[in-house]
């Protein structure tokens, strides 16, 4: 592998130009865009090294050489530099998202900013209940026998559930249950709920064990141990901007997998706290995906990472763009999430 700095930058030239290009890139192109300050007989070396090594090669329709995964990957782990948002973009995505009136709203203006922004397929990851944490539970009174419960995630997820008590209860209980449940809950993760909810019920003074038994039903049922995930996707229509190299002439399996949720939520949603993943051609398990690249961050308030989001497309795509891209959006989002 041990490729010298020139040879760096022909591999560089090549992938940006055939980025931005699509087209197979010859020595004399490479020598008249880019300042090698060498010869083209001396690139055309360079390039048989890099072809030999498995960087580049060589489709049947032309003489000009297009970069291998081999060579995406060296160039996103060694050659590009995450290209710095300029001023007016970071006003666009800040102006997007600052508008949110509510989560879903949140969830779609990014998806629609980043595919909009990248010019590829993106997908955000509803954030993840389990990984939330508590802001408030309120309980609404809608009859004597029935309570609505709200739960508050700190993402400013919503959810509500209808509770039946076994008997009537006073405004004054269910003040009490409110302020235990509260007390008990708020600040944690409701993946980390279940045996806090377990001792509501047996810490509750024994004239409230009965509704706090009914609450902690719907609480682990609906809430901790339903492990529904959610999936927002824009951009599709990108697929079918590129060339007839990209995706090996078919859009059709990119297709199906990204209708799969389940693919998805794979791809996007098991990503690390502060790392950007970048997956490129054969390295996806998907199959269906290894003529696509995928470039995934984690998202979340403060440290605390709720959810997923990224951007699918070729594996001629900009790199160093769309992965500044990613970042700054997730980070947007999180700090909305953290104003809540």
């Amino acid at each position: 592998m041990g490729l010298d700095e020139r040879k760096l930058e022909v591999l560089r030239a090549i992938v940006e130009d055939y980025v931005a290009t699509q087209e197979p890139v010859g020595s004399k192109a490479l020598v008249e865009r880019h300042n090698l300050r060498v010869s083209p007989a001396t690139v055309r070396n360079d390039m048989a090294v890099l072809e030999e090594e498995g960087y580049i090669r060589q489709p049947h329709t032309s003489a000009g050489r297009v970069p291998t995964d081999a060579g995406y990957r060296l160039f996103v782990d060694k050659l590009s530099r995450v290209k710095p948002l300029s001023q007016a973009e970071r006003r666009a995505i800040e102006r997007f998202l600052i508008g949110a009136v509510d989560l879903d709203d949140v969830v779609h203006r990014t998806v629609r900013l980043l595919a909009q922004l990248t010019r590829q397929v993106a997908v955000v990851q509803y954030p993840s209940l389990s990984r939330a944490s508590v802001r408030h539970f309120e309980l609404v009174p809608i009859s004597t026998t029935r309570l609505m419960v709200v739960m508050i995630a700190e993402t400013g997820r919503v959810e509500q559930r209808l509770v039946e008590l076994p008997g009537p209860i006073l405004a004054d209980d269910v003040t009490e249950l409110r302020r235990l449940i509260n007390e008990k809950l708020v600040g944690k993760r409701l993946a980390e709920t279940p045996p806090l909810v377990v001792a509501l019920v047996e810490e509750a003074a024994p004239g409230l064990r009965p509704p706090m038994t009914a609450l902690s039903t719907v609480l682990l049922e609906t809430l901790v141990e339903r492990s529904e995930e959610r999936i927002a996707l824009a951009g599709t229509a990108n697929l079918a901007r590129g060339g007839l190299l990209d995706f090996q002439g078919s859009l059709r399996p990119i297709l199906e997998a990204l209708e799969e949720e389940v693919i998805l939520l794979k791809l996007f949603g098991e990503v690390e706290p502060s790392m950007t993943r970048v997956r490129i051609g054969d390295e996806n398990e998907i199959e269906d995906l290894r003529t696509a690249s995928i470039v995934a961050t984690g998202y979340g308030p403060g440290a605390t990472i709720v959810g997923g989001m990224g951007v699918l497309g070729p594996t001629r795509m900009d790199y160093p763009g769309n992965i500044a891209t990613v970042r700054a959006v997730a980070r947007y989002v999180g700090d909305l999430l953290a104003q809540g």
